[in-house]
């Protein structure tokens, strides 16, 4: 035979105790189940908070009438008319004594735990009684049966101990009487030696189950829920949290200690005593295997078993030297606790002894504190010991599996999920068993924290990056149709999924933290959206606090450079094609990168130089295996590179500076194209990236340009200097034609001078053969020495810049797995 355990939201409406009826049908046509009932969902609750208004004399009636409505609209709706009334009856009974109760306690201002236990008591003998008689209508052989009769217990008021012998005797007894009858048995509540109702603590009614089931020898004790299981993380927190199909009793009392409210931990003690398995169902989804809980579980390629938490904790830090080597105080210290029924949660200590650090609960904290300070006064009076300091605000993370014990590295990987995303440890604890490591961090950062440890050790799922995207022209636009196209790539081959989580420009802004639809993302941001504020799109993008999140900036703006360094602050990675940023200062840029390395996270600027060609990651590469870089020679305009590839033969500079800005390769002012300016922050970045530290000012520009083509005062006077410098510029050419040479703007870092020019080379040098607006470049090394390494490629446009920023997108998403 099997035990049925129903949760109280499977019996909180008329449709659910429809399908419990179905299910417990089933199970009647193998054999005569054992069903274990909780109260009416939102009933337990609201007979505490009717407790304690009695306790304070406030008025009650309103919550008592909403529990009686519930049931009575349940009978109306699932018995016949000639069948209602008995039930009736017995239920305003139970109400009236209830109501007599609660009196009693608003007269007398007292709530004691024994009072406490007999109101709570009525919520499952309601719901079981009620219950019962729907079955009998249906069954013909229900029983209802008080499961107080039959759990003795200890006076221990609230939180019962079981006597184990006198419990199964009793009923074993019973059960041999009316085995051949379904019974349908109240949760949660049990009797004392005198009579009296006790309960059995949280997750009661799961320990009735495990109680009968053990004491009946049944085949399996199912605990039927509205979850599909014990979950890897709680799917509230993590979308991606799947069902565990089974765990050993070590496993789950572990998740479940640490928060996992599936089950309650001692409800697998009887079940773990006499290797009865215990199955986790969802009622809503009865054809889902559920999680079966045994002893004897198959090996499991998982590292863990499940994440666990519990999201709000206090830590009482106590300190001094009176500690050291003095045998005997830490059973002092956590006797006293114990014997004031404080729960201590999680201990940590120093190995100098010096230090003693552990979790309770924050209703305990006060208490505890003061219960140190009584007992060790004279330790404190001799400044032996310190003043007990006590943390709010944490939580605790847990993680959790057999398998920890045979695995390399779990402590590490833990960390360093948790260290990329600037989650702060602030204590740590790990059974000699291997089976869990615990850590205690800030409340704020749990969802933050589960999703990140969850990404870590599940890589079978699809890791997520959530990123913010500043900057909707070509290059924005581009990437997310590219992001758009490749996800499917992305999922079925690097296990990684983006989510777009806000969008920003310079009249809009929009968040959303499960992703914002890349199909309809401008219609969403123009219709939706609020007003764009730049300092706020960054605040909102930290307060939402999500794991491995990336900054994009889009943009070619002053104003997002400011907010690198506290992005990076925020354990946040930045991608960036804004080169303005690294081409400042080069104190500014040294902060970024030294910022970024000490909060370990990325800062990825490939399109900085040359769009989506790499040639940042290449230096990169050369220089962190240990190659030396004697010299670099590069063309990184795309514009120059267009206009020297095409003036030639009868061209005139004249049409093909304008036929280079009719096609959209220069500014509206061709000028800041040719003025070498961007083409100076490109090299100063690579050299600084070479590693010389030097500034702007450092760099020697060749101008192309006569000076009154420069100092022109508009676009128009400039192309008229250029008409009426042709000269100058057709013996520049003429020159170069002569000798068999083209002419090239390039510029070159060598023994950390950069300088940029406008050379004539001939078909011996790389650059001699280029087309369009390609850029190129070529890194002369220690290894690459008689014959450089070059790059080359399209240095300009949207399609390959975006290319470049979706890439830098991947690396982090992939490189710091």
């Amino acid at each position: 035979m099997k035990v049925l355990k129903f949760g109280g939201t499977s019996v909180g409406s008329a449709e659910n105790i429809k399908t419990l009826l179905r299910l417990v049908g089933e199970e009647k046509q193998k054999n005569s189940p054992v069903v274990v009932l909780s109260a009416m969902s939102g009933v337990t609750n609201l007979l505490t908070e009717m407790a304690e208004m009695a306790e304070r004399g406030e008025d009650y009636d309103t919550h008592l009438k909403a529990i009686e409505a519930k049931h009575f609209a349940v009978i109306r709706s699932l018995l016949p008319a000639a069948a209602q009334n008995p039930v009736f009856t017995r239920l305003k009974i139970f109400f009236n004594e209830l109501e007599d109760l609660l009196q009693a306690v608003s007269n007398l201002k007292e709530l004691s735990l024994q009072t406490k236990d007999q109101i709570l008591s009525y919520g499952e003998r309601c719901s079981t009684f009620m219950i019962s008689h729907i079955a009998l209508q249906q069954f013909g052989d229900a029983l209802y049966v008080n499961g107080a009769d039959f759990i003795k217990t200890d006076s221990n008021f609230g939180q019962a101990k079981v006597d184990t012998e006198l419990t199964e005797m009793l009923i074993n007894n019973f059960y041999q009487e009316n085995k051949n009858k379904v019974l349908f048995v109240t949760g949660f509540i049990a009797s004392n030696a005198t009579g009296r109702v006790t309960t059995l603590g949280r997750g009661g009614s799961d320990y009735t189950a495990a109680v009968w089931g053990a004491a009946l020898n049944a085949e399996e004790i199912e605990i039927w829920t509205d979850v599909n299981g014990m979950m890897t993380a709680d799917p509230r927190m993590v979308k991606k949290a799947f069902s565990l199909p089974e765990l050993s009793y070590t496993e789950a009392m572990e998740l479940s200690y640490f928060g996992a409210k599936v089950i309650y931990p001692p409800t697998m003690i009887p079940a773990f005593m006499k290797k009865i398995p215990i199955v986790i169902k969802n009622t809503f989804e009865p054809d889902f295997a559920g999680t079966y809980i045994k002893s004897d579980v198959k090996s499991s390629n998982l590292p863990i078993k499940g994440i666990s938490s519990i999201d709000h904790i206090s830590i009482i830090n106590l300190s001094g030297s009176g500690m050291v080597g003095k045998a005997g105080f830490s059973g002092r210290l956590f006797s006293l606790l114990s014997r004031e029924q404080i729960n201590v949660v999680l201990i940590t200590q120093s190995s100098s002894e010096h230090s003693i650090t552990f979790a309770v609960k924050p209703t305990d904290a006060a208490h505890a504190i003061a219960l140190i300070k009584k007992e060790f006064e004279l330790e404190l009076d001799a400044k032996k010991l310190e003043l007990p300091e006590v943390e709010n605000n944490l939580a605790v993370l847990a993680i959790v599996g057999e398998n920890m014990k045979r695995t390399p590295g779990m402590s590490g990987r833990l960390f360093s999920a948790l260290g990329r995303n600037g989650i702060n440890v602030r204590a740590i604890a790990q059974g000699s068993s291997e089976y869990n490591i615990s850590v205690i961090i800030s409340a704020a950062d749990l969802s933050k924290a589960v999703n990140a440890v969850h990404d870590a050790f599940f890589t079978d799922l699809k890791r997520t990056l959530n990123i913010f995207c500043l900057g909707t022209g070509n290059i924005g636009k581009t990437l997310f149709n590219q992001l758009k196209e490749q996800m499917p790539f992305l999922a079925a081959n690097n296990d990684l999924q983006v989510k777009v989580a806000g969008i920003s420009n310079t009249r809009k802004m929009t968040f959303n933290a499960d992703g914002l639809s890349l199909d309809s993302w401008e219609t969403e941001l123009a219709d939706q959206g609020e007003q764009a504020n730049l300092a706020e799109f960054v605040a909102r993008m930290k307060a939402m606090n999500l794991p491995n999140c990336v900054f994009v900036d889009n943009t070619a703006a002053e104003a997002p450079i400011e907010f690198y360094q506290g992005i990076f602050e925020s354990s946040i990675s930045v991608v960036t094609c804004n080169k303005k940023g690294n081409s400042a200062d080069f104190a500014q840029y040294k902060s970024f990168k030294d910022t970024a390395r000490r909060f370990g996270v990325d800062f990825y600027y490939e399109t900085n130089v040359g769009a989506g060609l790499p040639i940042i990651r290449t230096l990169r590469e050369l220089m962190m295996s240990g190659d030396k870089v004697a010299r670099i020679e590069a063309i990184l305009s795309g514009t120059i590179s267009y206009i020297f590839n095409n003036f030639k033969g009868d061209a005139g500079f004249y049409e093909t500076v304008k036929e280079a800005q009719e096609l959209g390769y220069t500014e509206p002012d061709p000028r800041d194209d040719l003025n070498g300016k961007d083409f100076m922050r490109k090299m100063l970045i690579l050299a600084r990236d070479a590693g010389y530290p030097l500034e702007a000012s450092d760099v020697k520009i060749d101008n192309i340009l006569p000076d009154a083509c420069l100092n022109a005062t508009s676009v128009e006077d400039f192309y008229s200097e250029l008409q009426a410098n042709a000269a100058y510029f057709e013996n520049l050419k003429n020159t170069a034609a002569k000798d068999g040479k083209v002419l090239r703007y390039i510029g070159k870092l060598e023994d950390g001078n950069v300088e940029i020019s406008l050379q004539m080379v001939d078909d011996s040098h790389p650059f001699f053969m280029l087309s369009g607006s390609d850029n190129i470049i070529s890194f002369t090394t220690d290894r690459y020495k008689s014959r450089p390494l070059v790059v080359k490629g399209p240095g300009a446009g949207a399609e390959v810049t975006a290319a470049g920023v979706f890439a830098d997108i991947i690396n982090v998403g992939t490189l710091s797995n």
